[in-house]
């Protein structure tokens, strides 16, 4: 199951993956998709070891401004992904 998370100005949307255990590890994948005129840019990171599983269509920078926003935001993708998501009343 994947969750929304947020979108940025460049109409990036950020998903998270529920909390999965794999190798037993909890961890959480997200995922960065923004539109273009020919489809997608995608690109998919595995915390908490942030690994970098697809990439598609992004620079080297932005790859590495999404490495820091992960570092930022690890605790708060974390939290959602163990309880389903943000819940938004």
């Amino acid at each position: 199951m994947m969750y929304p998370y947020m979108i940025l100005a460049d109409e990036t949307e950020i998903i998270h993956s529920q909390l999965m255990e794999i190798d037993g590890k909890e961890t959480v994948e997200v995922h960065f998709e923004r539109p273009t005129e020919d489809g997608f840019d995608s690109a998919r990171c595995s915390l908490p070891d942030y690994k970098w599983i697809k990439r598609t269509g992004y620079t080297d920078a932005e790859i590495a401004e999404f490495e820091e926003f992960l570092h930022h935001n690890a605790h708060l993708l974390f939290k959602y992904a163990a309880n389903g998501g943000i819940k938004i009343a």
